[in-house]
């Protein structure tokens, strides 16, 4: 396999407990991702390096720009917007699964045209406990996926027709036929399949070309396939723990990638002493531009 990279950069030294979400903020810059556990929303200016950081007092799995200023945030209790305020509270506008203690939410995306989908996971990673949904500008919500493990990575390809969608309790990568127009995914059928040597498979990006980029949780790597599911590359992180992967930059250039420290205990820390940082480097090919809810 063709490694894609040896310029590997630290972006922000976080030392994240459950570092995820990158998404690139074209309109400021910025890249925003967040800490799971102690549900932290971070803003990177990687030019000049400044790091800005919100609590929003519960967990959190992703953070992403709305159309309507602020963001759209999938936290433990639901969807909810934040705005850009730094006194302003999260404000829950689809209290997805509320009724179920159990659970929280987890990554989160937005398709071609600005719905988001965000899927949900036990917190003692019960299988079939987690769901994945579509929520509209309008705030209306459908469960898409039921009977899932972990529902992680999702990313669509340059045309839009077809959704990719990880649930990392498979350790495999999905592809769906996607309706841009209508924001049906139908025929879910594998595409990549993973050894337990591989990794978990966790967060996931796409970039120009259409090829996929999969962070490998617990391997070190984040592993770049064909549309139909062929490795051709990769990129090696000094962190084990990587969980998501996204391109930013003023081209699209950079691929910043997210890692964690989770439960890592003193004597790993010392052999990874940049566990839970942020990295970046120039890979090659480049990203398709983040894409903002339209709510």
């Amino acid at each position: 396999m063709v490694t894609l990279a040896r310029n590997v950069q630290v972006a922000a030294i976080v030392h994240a407990d459950v570092g995820e979400g990158p998404c690139w903020d074209r309109v400021t810059g910025t890249l925003i991702f967040v800490d799971v556990t102690p549900g932290i929303i971070y803003r990177l200016d990687p030019e000049t390096g400044h790091l800005m950081a919100r609590s929003i007092g519960q967990e959190v799995g992703a953070a992403i720009p709305r159309v309507g200023g602020g963001l759209v945030v999938a936290a433990r209790d639901g969807i909810g917007f934040l705005d850009d305020d730094p006194r302003a509270e999260l404000v829950m506008v689809a209290p997805i699964e509320g009724d179920n203690p159990g659970n929280r939410m987890n990554d989160a995306k937005c398709d071609p045209v600005g719905r988001l989908w965000a899927g949900t996971m036990a917190f003692d990673f019960a299988r079939g406990a987690a769901s994945l949904y579509r929520i509209d500008p309008d705030g209306r919500h459908e469960r898409i996926l039921r009977d899932l493990t972990i529902s992680n990575g999702l990313g669509w390809s340059p045309s839009g027709s077809r959704m990719y969608f990880i649930d990392s309790g498979d350790s495999a990568v999905d592809v769906l036929d996607y309706d841009v127009d209508s924001g049906l995914a139908t025929n879910r059928r594998r595409l990549i399949s993973f050894a337990s040597a591989d990794g978990m498979p966790d967060g996931m990006t796409v970039d120009a070309e259409g090829h996929l980029w999969v962070a490998m949780f617990g391997a070190g790597v984040v592993r770049r396939f064909t549309p139909e599911g062929v490795p051709s590359g990769s990129v090696q992180l000094p962190a084990s723990q990587v969980t998501s992967a996204t391109f930013g930059g003023r081209d699209l250039e950079h691929l910043f990638v997210t890692s964690a420290a989770y439960q890592m205990g003193p004597d790993r820390l010392a052999d990874e002493p940049l566990a839970g940082a942020t990295f970046m480097c120039r890979p090659g090919p480049v990203g398709l531009p983040s894409v903002a809810f339209a709510g």
